[in-house]
């Protein structure tokens, strides 16, 4: 190569390079989009709206919250990843994602491999509930009551392929007992099916189930988190009963398509943790019975990675198929 066309190749890999500092110099410039692959009024919906708008005060442009959902959250995360990677267009990335990918042969979306992780915001975690028909007041009593009736106490969930519904299989590998699964088209006709005594055994997202179970309608007997929540701190956790490492909550955070700018990261990064530092946004997560969890990108990424190996062994050990 000679000097001309050495000087060529440096101008022309300036150039290129260019747009990418300018963004992120400028950004954010203009609205910038959520999108939430759940109903609205979802804990992952509703905790979204919240730090967007704060995170609206921080970056000086609105933002806004869409909902696409569809296909356990599959649909919106597919469109996210391959949109532009200008940091205008956020998606928030669940639990049910890292399952959709941890299953064999999986064309879902994998958080892992095809975003580029911003920060985990918080978890809700599930609680272990029963009906007060089934008879039993402890985790230890209803895993005496599945050994001595193999396959006929019934576990709800939300679906097939859920968290609720590998939530109950990894309880059920873990303590060596059989469940029938019944799942329902959405948690809230398997709660109410669970308040009438036609299923027996649901985890549950807390804030869904803590009503019933201040009222006695629904008996809790522990919480699946890695520690105890501020909503019912009285109610141990199922590590605490003997489940070593037993942990499945509801968790959300923020990603961007592959290839944004790591400026545009740190800023998104900046003004997420802003928005959590906020008195009302607290306020706010905890009357959702939200815990917030901060992680930065690495970790992020790290927890990704975890979180779809530790579903894709449950769905070995339970032989479950693909939704």
């Amino acid at each position: 190569m000679d000097r001309r066309q050495c000087l060529a190749a440096i101008l022309l890999a300036a150039a290129a390079g260019a747009p990418r500092q300018v963004l992120a110099e400028e950004y954010p410039s203009r609205l910038l989009r959520i999108v939430v692959g759940f109903p609205p009024g979802t804990a992952t919906d509703v905790a979204t709206r919240v730090v967007a708008e704060a995170m609206a005060q921080r970056l000086g442009q609105p933002v806004i919250t869409e909902n696409r959902p569809g296909a356990s959250s599959n649909i919106a995360a597919k469109a996210v990843a391959t949109s532009a990677p200008d940091g205008y267009t956020i998606f928030v990335g669940t639990v049910a994602n890292t399952i959709n990918a941890a299953f064999p042969n999986a064309t879902a979306a994998d958080l892992s491999r095809d975003f580029t992780p911003v920060a985990m915001i918080g978890t809700v975690p599930n609680m272990l509930v029963v009906s007060p028909s089934l008879g039993v007041s402890t985790v230890e009593q209803l895993v005496a009551a599945a050994k001595a009736k193999p396959g006929e106490i019934t576990l709800a969930s939300s679906g097939h392929g859920t968290s609720p519904h590998l939530s109950g299989e990894l309880f059920a590998t873990m303590a060596g007992i059989k469940l029938l699964h019944v799942p329902y088209r959405g948690s809230a006709q398997a709660v109410t099916d669970l308040l009438g005594g036609q299923v027996q055994v649901m985890f549950s997202p807390a804030p869904s189930v803590l009503p019933h179970i201040q009222s006695g309608a629904l008996r809790a007997l522990a919480t699946t988190g890695a520690k105890r929540t501020e909503l019912a701190p009285d109610l141990p956790t199922l590590q605490e009963h003997g489940f070593k490492d037993f942990e499945s909550s509801v968790w959300f955070g923020f990603l961007l398509p592959p290839g944004t700018p790591p400026g545009v990261v740190d800023k998104l990064r900046g003004a997420t943790d802003a928005a959590l530092d906020l008195p009302d946004v607290k306020k706010q997560f905890r009357m959702q019975g939200i815990d917030a969890l901060r992680l930065g990108p690495d970790e992020f990424a790290a927890y990704l990675r975890s979180e779809t190996r530790k579903w894709a062994g449950v769905i070995r050990a339970a032989g479950i198929a693909a939704p």
